[in-house]
């Protein structure tokens, strides 16, 4: 589950960590009413899930009333990515000299937590863990014991910062493990965490993405799922109860377990396409479930080509057949060309089923896969 920067902001400041003044809007007239209380200059930020919004035009810095209401009218209602914005965070300016990153997440390759610093702030932080991964502090935790003050100095002298606001940075990185930790986090980070002229040290971005299978553990997080999701077909796929995350490409996935669906998506990569989704319809799933499933992926405008990638083990492949059957036979065009590949129980079963008319059968995945990314060129084309 992935909070919204201003449902972040609000655990953060609750824990201790300093942000900006601020207010959600979802009308011209309630920014501009914000941005008058607050007192200029503001910044108006788009609230959708998406990266980059600054260089998309989702945040603009405004000095008076006047401006408050173009950059309004502009953002309210505006593509983003994909997202339409329906909601903005008027912000208080604020007048920095330094930007800093901290974040914490899961290093999986580890099998512990890590704790991270950085002077890069303000920009990509995967940018920068690639070109220089060396400007990146980290500090990994054993969980039983926590994130020690020390390490949390330690991180943040490592990076750099500069002496006179360590001490504070290191308190922010403190804080925000223990909310990843008491809160069931996957990823907590402030980027940028700003500094002031004044030597203060204030959280001007947010993010916060809460484990799904613990929210029965958080339920005031849990009451802000509803707010949460800011797509209609991420909104749709959770309606359905799949495990749904939205890409940028135009190859649609469809597979039963996260690692068959992670594995086609980095072929669908390596063969030169470009994922859509990430869509699992979970084990055992029955023809209506599949047919929700190509549904979700067929609302998708995005999409030029659809690939099921289903291996049968509490999932029959003959179930799955006819649920695609059932599902494309409702159409009286095909969206979008289906390429399909079923292994495991019942698949042989299910390769008879399926009707060759509406999909196009492949024996390997990888086979699959490469059909799938030619199709959705040749649609694109």
């Amino acid at each position: 589950m992935r909070l919204h920067e201003y449902q972040a902001k609000r655990v953060f400041a609750d824990a201790g960590i300093p942000v900006p003044d601020a207010t959600l809007a979802t009308t011209v007239a309630e920014a501009v009413d914000a941005a008058g209380e607050i007192g200029f200059p503001v910044a108006i930020k788009a609230q959708v899930h998406v990266g980059g919004r600054g260089k998309a035009g989702g945040i603009k810095l405004v000095e008076d009333a006047e401006e408050a209401r173009a950059a309004a009218e502009d953002i309210l209602g505006m593509d983003l990515k994909g997202f339409t914005v329906d909601r903005v965070l008027v912000e208080q300016a604020v007048d920095f000299v330094n930007e800093l990153y901290v974040g914490v997440t899961m290093d999986r390759g580890a099998g512990k937590p890590v704790a991270m610093v950085s002077t890069k702030g303000g920009v990509n932080i995967e940018e920068v863990a690639a070109e220089n991964p060396d400007a990146i502090a980290r500090e990994h935790v054993d969980p039983a014991y926590g994130l020690h003050p020390y390490q949390a100095r330690k991180a943040v002298y490592d990076a750099g910062v500069d002496r006179e606001v360590a001490g504070d940075v290191a308190s922010i990185l403190s804080t925000l493990y223990d909310l990843w930790d008491e809160k069931d986090g996957s990823d907590a980070e402030i980027n940028p965490v700003m500094i002031t002229d004044e030597g203060e040290v204030i959280a001007a971005d947010a993010v916060f993405n809460v484990d799904d299978d613990a929210l029965f553990r958080q339920p005031e997080i849990a009451q802000l799922e509803g707010e949460t999701t800011d797509d209609d077909l991420e909104a749709m796929a959770n309606e359905y109860g799949f495990d749904y995350v939205r890409l940028s490409g135009n190859v649609g996935i469809i597979g039963n377990g996260a690692g068959l669906v992670m594995t086609t998506l980095d072929l669908v990569d390596h063969y030169g396409g470009a994922p859509a989704n990430f869509l699992d319809i979970g084990g055992g799933a029955k023809a209506g479930r599949v047919r929700n499933a190509l549904e979700v992926v067929f609302a998708d405008d995005n999409v030029d080509s659809v690939v099921f990638n289903i291996f049968g083990g509490i999932t029959r492949g003959d179930e799955v057949a006819r649920g695609i059957n059932e599902a494309l036979e409702e159409f009286d065009t095909i969206p979008n060309p289906v390429t399909v590949r079923l292994a495991g129980t019942n698949s042989v079963q299910g390769m008879e089923i399926l009707n060759t008319d509406l999909v196009t059968v492949e024996e390997t995945l990888e086979e699959a896969v490469q059909r799938a990314v030619a199709d959705a060129e040749e649609v694109a084309q």
